[in-house]
């Protein structure tokens, strides 16, 4: 192929190649202002539909039923403006009448302040009622965009102006020329993957994990890169939704200048958002970013845009050049709404500016408080009572010397379980100290936590008033011991399978589970080991005489018999367990 041919052929496939943008679904949030599609077309210049209202007058509170009819058109979008500025914000909110093939929007401020198609499902005539706010303008007009199909639509076409009673005559022109209509930002194609030279260097990073390529499957990654007053952010992550990041002046959720990369219908928009607290953000309907581009390819969702240090015009927009926490998230979105996040955003460990020298830093899925928490926990109820628990039960008659005035085996079990009960009300007062109080997102892990606590408390005290050993409630007490501790280890080995996949500590899947699973079978296998030499020690020492068994020892002196064992058993059993906590210690590390 000649040189010039195949330039063109290329340049036609490019062009070609330019990605769409409607909204079949309807979710046009970011048309709220322009009420201009996305369809890199120009409208249509002479409209074809009319918009009706029931009434010419209102009041405050008043329903004003507003209907929009013509030919066949597949998409629309209805506002209502104040007549003496329509280029200004919505006024009032709507009421759907056909909530099949109609939806409401929020643009702006104002909640539910416009109405838009629900599909491209054929349509002739659609209606709804508008809702006179108190702060009304003395006049309103309705303005609708109309769609017949991707190319052919028409933008603001001018409806009724409704009055308020007494209201002065309208003076300012209601009609809109081609030429008042704004833009709305292009959007382009991201040609290549991300790539993270110049992180530390010439632009400021997160990377998690950290170091990891952009271009990877499992990296997630956010720069900054200065240009004069303004600055360039790359985000990039695997994600079938859609991946953010929020400036943040504490660790919490709220108050927090978000921006989202969301995939739709296989493109992405790119919004912003106030976050207000612990509830699905609102995006906004102008968001003052430029030179917005977008890439979907190997599972990962890219986008880089560029804004200005300092929006003052922008409500929610924070300035660039300052100290914020940076949160980075990702999770599922569906028809343009997108759903809270499976696990804990990552967090930077500290305040950065990201204007300010660059760095190369990543963050943590996890608070260190909860991950403190978790670790204590770890090594209370999978190492030292589990110890304790195999060391009182079958250990008596191994280490039956005294110790400062007690049995050793006793010893070395009392002061096993009082470093338990230690370990677990220190990690127990952490999430308190976190959260500031209750936590009601944690489902039945606090609540079976406290039970645990609780158990853990009352087995010591149970035990400082235990009879002697031969007295007549001595049983009695043996078995709520024994039936006490074992209901805590089970609610504990529960609480802390509950507790791994919580998204505030989210330990790998299935890993964890399969990980948890191997010590439990790990326990109760050296536990099932030594019942069984048990029993066999005590049939080693009988003597069948004449269908009568006589015990030629004691129990006692039978079972310390096989101590050596026993001890091999333990040190291995330590090791063990030693080896489960490790392992569990490494991955909470690694959050």
């Amino acid at each position: 192929m000649e040189p010039p041919v195949l330039a063109f052929t290329l340049w036609i496939f490019a062009f070609l190649s330019v990605p769409a943008a409607g909204y079949p679904n309807g979710k046009v949030r970011e048309a709220c202002s322009s009420m201009m599609p996305r369809h890199e077309h120009s409208p249509q210049p002479s409209p074809e539909h009319t918009i009706s209202v029931n009434e010419t007058e209102f009041r405050p509170g008043d329903h004003i039923k507003v209907s929009l009819s013509g030919p066949v058109f597949e998409g629309f979008f209805i506002q209502a403006r104040n007549a003496e500025n329509l280029a200004g914000p919505a006024v009032g909110s709507f009421m759907l009448a056909e909530e099949r093939i109609s939806q409401l929007l929020t643009c702006g401020l104002v909640k539910n302040s416009a109405v838009s198609h629900t599909s491209k499902s054929k349509k002739t005539h659609v209606e709804a009622y508008w809702i006179a706010p108190t702060d009304a303008p003395e006049h309103v007009q309705f303005l609708a965009t109309v769609v017949e199909k991707y190319k052919i639509f028409w933008v603001k076409i001018p409806g009724p102006v409704i009055s308020q009673p007494n209201a002065p005559p309208l003076t300012t022109p209601t009609s809109i020329t081609p030429e008042t209509l704004p833009t709305s930002q292009p959007v382009f194609h991201l040609t290549k993957s991300f790539n993270a030279s110049g992180c530390g260097i010439t632009k400021f990073c997160i990377r998690n994990p950290p170091k990891c390529d952009p271009g990877t499957a499992y990296c997630f990654f956010l720069s900054f890169k200065q240009n004069n007053h303004s600055v360039l952010i790359e985000m990039s992550g695997p994600s079938e939704g859609y991946i953010a990041f929020a400036l943040s002046h504490d660790q919490w959720m709220g108050d927090d200048d978000a921006y989202l990369c969301i995939n739709e219908d296989h493109r992405i928009n790119v919004n912003t958002a106030y976050l207000s607290g612990r509830i699905p953000p609102v995006l906004d309907s102008e968001n003052g970013l430029e030179d917005i581009s977008w890439r979907l390819a190997d599972g990962l969702v890219q986008c880089s845009f560029r804004r200005n240090l300092r929006l003052p015009s922008y409500k929610g927009r924070f300035n660039l050049d300052a100290n914020y926490y940076i949160f980075l998230a990702d999770g599922e979105a569906s028809e343009g709404l997108i759903h809270k996040h499976h696990r804990q955003p990552l967090i930077t460990n500290g305040m950065y500016n990201v204007t300010d020298s660059p760095k190369d830093v990543g963050g943590s899925r996890s608070p260190l408080l909860l991950k403190l928490h978790a670790s204590l926990m770890f090594v209370a109820w999978m190492t030292t009572v589990s110890i304790g628990v195999i060391v009182a039960r079958f250990f008596k008659p191994v280490w039956p010397h005294s110790l400062f005035g007690k049995e050793i085996w006793f010893q070395v079990h009392r002061m096993l379980m009082l470093t338990t009960v230690l370990l677990t009300s220190v990690a127990f007062i952490l999430p308190f100290i976190y959260r500031g109080g209750w936590s009601k997102w944690a489902g039945f892990h606090p609540y079976l936590g406290c039970t645990v606590m609780a158990l853990a408390i009352f087995q010591p005290l149970m035990a400082g008033f235990r009879p002697p050993p031969h007295a007549p409630r001595r049983q009695v007490f043996n078995w709520v011991h024994w039936s006490t501790g074992t209901t805590a280890r089970i609610l504990a080995v529960v609480t802390m399978f509950l507790g791994m996949d919580l998204p505030a500590l989210n330990l790998p899947d299935p890993w964890d589970t399969y990980t948890m699973i191997g010590f439990v079978a790990w326990h109760v296998g050296i536990d099932i080991l030594l019942e069984i030499h048990s029993y066999c020690l005590i049939r080693k020492v009988e003597v069948i005489d004449e269908d009568r068994i006589q015990i030629l020892q004691s129990l006692t002196s039978a079972e310390a018999e096989g101590h050596t064992f026993k001890e091999i058993v333990l040190t291995i059993y330590i090791c063990g367990n030693i080896a489960f906590l490790i392992t569990f210690l490494a991955a909470i590390h690694q959050l």
